[in-house]
């Protein structure tokens, strides 16, 4: 019998290793990621304040939802948040890595000066943002000073809350776009513009038919993972302005937040949390069809 099993182990004993290796990542996915998705979605269906029993209440949350003012304007300025970051941290981040790609002093420093930011808490990028944009001491104030206007209240107003925010996550995230972006252009084969500037063509031009097409996936990447981190802010909208003025900052995940755990309506953060869900992982399969598309 022991023989038997040694001689079982011994010829599946290659196929069985690599599965006990990634036993333990498999275990964690499932235990905070699986799970808690599947509970979720559960517990959208239901009345639940934390504690006590939940109650099986159907799509009555989900009714909730949509006829919520306050969800739909926090969706709407997630959406800004969005539009505002995406765009130009991927193109500040390709015209930074367009210059560091080149043979240029302290390259390597210019690089980490970039990236630096990348791996700051956002929390301490938003407290020292918070100060820049103080009305009465603040950095921004003192240059616009100098010009002649004085007394922005930057995080005070819904007008300007908003883009300060934008502002404050484009200094974290072009040093991210920057440096996948600058890998990408190195992978360019030096080959396609030898026999670019054989056929005589300008920068432009080596730039419009030889560096965008090969950095198509690299851009798919980018602006995939960046509609998802603008969908998912919370920490930086927290810190800097709670949400307000107002609801002028409120995003969907600070949403999510304050019905879960401030007013203690798991169910309905719930199925705000499940739609938000659903509606990201659509975006992005879109983004991803998108870019193979033009590939």
């Amino acid at each position: 019998m022991v023989s038997s099993l040694s001689k079982w182990y011994e010829k599946r004993s290659i196929k069985i290793a690599p599965y006990l290796f990634i036993a333990p990542n498999i275990i964690l996915f499932l235990t905070f990621m699986v799970i808690p998705i599947f509970f979720t979605f559960y517990i959208s269906f239901q009345q639940w304040g934390m504690f006590g029993k939940p109650s099986f209440i159907g799509l009555e949350n989900y009714s909730r939802m949509f006829g919520d003012k306050v969800f739909w304007i926090s969706l709407r300025n997630t959406v800004y948040y969005t539009a505002g970051t995406v765009p130009f941290s991927a193109a500040l981040g390709l015209i930074g890595a367009l210059m560091l790609n080149q043979k240029v002093p302290l390259r390597a420093i210019f690089r980490t000066i970039f990236f630096a930011p990348v791996v700051v808490s956002l929390v301490a990028a938003g407290l020292i943002w918070s100060w820049m944009f103080n009305p009465n001491y603040g950095l921004f104030n003192e240059i616009l000073s100098k010009f002649g206007v004085h007394g922005v209240d930057w995080l005070s107003s819904s007008t300007w809350a908003m883009p300060a925010v934008i502002l404050t996550t484009l200094w974290v995230r072009i040093g991210y776009c920057l440096v996948i972006y600058l890998a990408g252009l190195q992978a360019v084969p030096d080959s396609l513009y030898e026999a670019a500037d054989m056929d005589g063509a300008n920068g432009w031009q080596k730039f419009w038919r030889i560096t965008l097409p090969t950095i198509k996936p690299t851009t798919t990447f980018i602006l995939v993972m960046e509609i998802i981190h603008g969908f998912m802010v919370f920490d930086l909208v927290f810190t800097m302005t709670k949400g307000g003025p107002g609801y002028s900052t409120t995003v969907i995940v600070q949403y999510i937040y304050q019905k879960a755990f401030t007013e203690g309506e798991m169910g309905y953060a719930s199925a705000i949390g499940t739609f938000f869900f659903i509606l990201v992982m659509i975006l992005t399969l879109v983004q991803m069809r998108l870019g193979r598309e033009k590939q």
